[in-house]
């Protein structure tokens, strides 16, 4: 029996950047920055004090007006993937609402429970302010201990039981849910920095295995909150470049000094071929391979001779059917940080020996700083658009060459070129290795 085909017929993101995909894309070939000084809280004390924000983003603005008010009050990256999953949605040529109570499906499409949810999904901001507070009032300095009901007498007074429950991981897929009414699979994963990739890997195996035949994919995040920053400033992950943020993020540079926190959510709409192809959907690429490892190493560190990464490129090759001579185009994971930028570099070189060199690579995260879960969902739908109009997304800030770091990563100036096949990757905290290739459509 011949294996289901997976294609894309949708696509939705909210980022730094932009709101709309066409948007993000224009900016992305112009070498335009997303990364400012923090405004969501106060990062004057903080060693950085910028980040990538989604600003001037009102999901109750994007919302159809018949939609109930636990959506309007939905947290902040639940509302960011609300606003990503309504596009793609839409592109798609899905009703909305899908279904109601009596009325029926539109023939075409397949009953709600072979439409499922597949996110790489983290949290939201906690309410820092009340939270701390509560801390404040239940301290007892003489002894040094909590007094658990007077925390609890102050939290219950300040704290909003809604924006407690938004804020948790598992909230963007119950409220896609809800909105679209699909009865169908649904996970939610959380692996780090390779979440979103993991998701569209995953529900595109749904979709292969006959358990689904539309899939909604992709991640939210929002780690730009005092916890957040503190955690990967104390990693010393982050860059420190408070002087000039806009030139922080700089992949595979020479003086990079780490990562940029980013904000955002990115949706695809995944079909199998012939339930598109009968409602006349718009297909815009096919999801052709997809590998998955982990380093069992560190939980901070990659492994220093890149064999998780190695084997998720070489998983997500065979899967595809394809030899490494296929690959026009690679999505690099290129955070700016020291390790992972020339541990990347050493994964493309390992796999691809001699045609390393003649592959561009690029990283998107030099404009738009890295969407944690959700940024593997975002630098695919940039490999779609690389695909549909021939074009790279150059890697900015690139001006100084690490001798570690030798590959063509498209520096600073979008290009030209024929692409067909193009691959991405993600390689997250804890060792999560993600790689999903996707094709020209019709091919």
């Amino acid at each position: 029996m011949a294996r289901r085909r997976v294609v894309i017929t949708g696509m939705g993101a909210v980022t730094p950047l932009a709101h709309s995909v066409e948007e993000l894309w224009q900016k992305l070939l112009a070498g335009e920055s997303g990364i400012r000084p923090t405004t969501v809280f106060d990062a004057g004390t903080f060693p950085t004090q910028f980040s990538a924000e989604v600003r001037d983003y009102d999901v109750r603005d994007v919302l159809p007006p018949e939609v109930g008010a636990i959506h309007r009050q939905a947290g902040r990256h639940s509302g960011f993937i609300l606003g990503a999953a309504l596009q793609a949605w839409r592109q798609a040529n899905l009703p909305l609402p899908l279904a109601e109570e009596g009325v029926p499906m539109p023939q075409a499409l397949p009953p709600t429970d072979r439409i499922g949810i597949y996110l790489g999904a983290g949290e939201g901001p906690v309410d820092f302010d009340n939270f701390v507070g509560a801390i404040i009032a239940g301290w007892q300095s003489d002894s040094k201990q909590i007094d658990w009901g007077r925390w609890a007498d102050h939290a219950l007074a300040t704290m909003d039981a809604m924006r407690e429950l938004g804020q948790e991981p598992n909230m963007p897929s119950a409220h896609l849910s809800q909105l679209f009414r699909v009865r169908g699979p649904c996970f939610s994963c959380l692996t780090a920095c390779a979440a979103s990739t993991q998701a569209i890997g995953e529900a595109t195996e749904l979709i292969r295995d006959g358990q689904a035949d539309i899939m909604i994919a992709g991640g939210a995040h929002s780690m730009i909150h005092p916890l957040g920053i503190t955690g990967f400033n104390r990693l010393t992950a982050l860059s420190r470049r408070n002087d000039s943020p806009a030139r922080a993020s700089r992949p595979f540079d020479r003086d990079r000094d780490g990562f940029v926190v980013a904000e955002g959510a990115g949706v695809i709409i995944l079909e199998e071929l012939e339930v598109a192809r009968r409602r006349q959907a718009p297909i815009l690429a096919e999801v052709l391979g997809y590998g998955s490892t982990t380093d069992a190493f560190r939980v901070t560190d990659q492994h220093d001779q890149g064999r998780g990464g190695i084997a998720a490129v070489r998983l997500a090759l065979q899967d595809a059917g394809l030899n490494v001579e296929d690959i026009d185009y690679i999505s690099a994971h290129g955070t700016g940080t020291k390790e992972n930028d020339s541990i990347e570099t050493l994964v493309i070189k390992s796999v691809f020996g001699p045609l390393a060199y003649k592959i561009p690579v690029s990283s998107v995260k030099s404009m738009l700083g890295h969407l944690i879960a959700a940024a593997g969902v975002v630098e695919m739908i940039t490999c779609v658009l690389a695909i549909r109009d021939q074009k790279l997304p150059p890697t900015i800030n690139l001006e100084n060459p690490d001798p570690l770091c030798d590959l063509d990563y498209v520096p600073n100036q979008a290009r030209a070129a024929t692409v067909e096949v193009a691959m991405s990757n993600s390689f997250g905290f804890g060792g999560q290795n993600d790689t999903v290739i996707i094709g020209k459509w019709p091919n």
